[in-house]
């Protein structure tokens, strides 16, 4: 079976040309297999979490925000930074769940876990399934700037493929989060082939 694998070329120098309130830029000089130095800027990342909560009427559970950078409001899944280095995932996930939906869920199985532009930064993300999904207690979590004109939605599974597939969605993690749902579902052992939500996560180790 491929396997992607860690490596690491030799750097001669690194520096922090923009530190900003959540990630970094970092420039590496990095030595190619040929001898040569170049430079590689990319963004420094802390990891982040998404959730692809689907209810007993097999719907995604999607929000609609506004994008600056790539000037669009795009449906999403619940999803957030990882607040501190080493952080369980699963915790975070659970927080973002209840922030952005104020909801919960009992079941929860990793779907993926992606670098979503690894040619220009580090940033990885775990996609969690999550099952038996209900309203949480309490009050709502307080939203403000972008997250404060979210729309929600319920969805069924099947829309959003047939989104994903016409190029109508574009958000990485509601894409890779519905593919691999619709094929977990669809395989014979179901989401018995899918990691534990506690599964090790090479790429932001953390403590149980």
């Amino acid at each position: 079976m491929l396997k992607d694998t860690p490596e690491e070329w030799r750097v001669t120098a690194t520096a922090t040309p923009f530190t900003g309130k959540k990630t970094s830029v970092r420039s590496d000089q990095v030595v190619m297999p040929d001898g040569s130095t170049v430079t590689r800027d990319y963004q420094v990342h802390p990891g982040s979490v998404a959730v692809l909560a689907l209810d007993e009427d097999n719907r995604v559970l999607v929000l609609r925000q506004y994008r600056h950078p790539v000037r669009q409001r795009l449906w999403e899944i619940p999803a957030g930074l990882l607040d501190v280095p080493g952080e369980n995932p699963l915790h975070a996930a659970q927080r973002e769940l209840y922030e952005e939906a104020h909801v919960k869920a009992e079941e929860w199985h990793v779907l993926a876990d992606v670098y979503t532009t690894p040619g220009g930064c580090d940033e990885a993300v775990r996609i969690f399934l999550a099952r038996g999904v209900s309203e949480a207690e309490g009050d709502r979590f307080a939203v403000s700037d972008e997250e404060a004109d979210m729309e929600l939605a319920r969805v069924p599974l099947d829309e959003l493929l047939a989104g994903v597939l016409a190029g109508d969605l574009h958000n990485n993690c509601l894409v890779v989060g519905v593919l691999a749902a619709q094929a977990a579902l669809s395989a014979p052992a179901g989401t018995d082939r899918l990691r534990p939500a506690d599964a090790p996560w090479p790429a932001r180790p953390f403590e149980s």
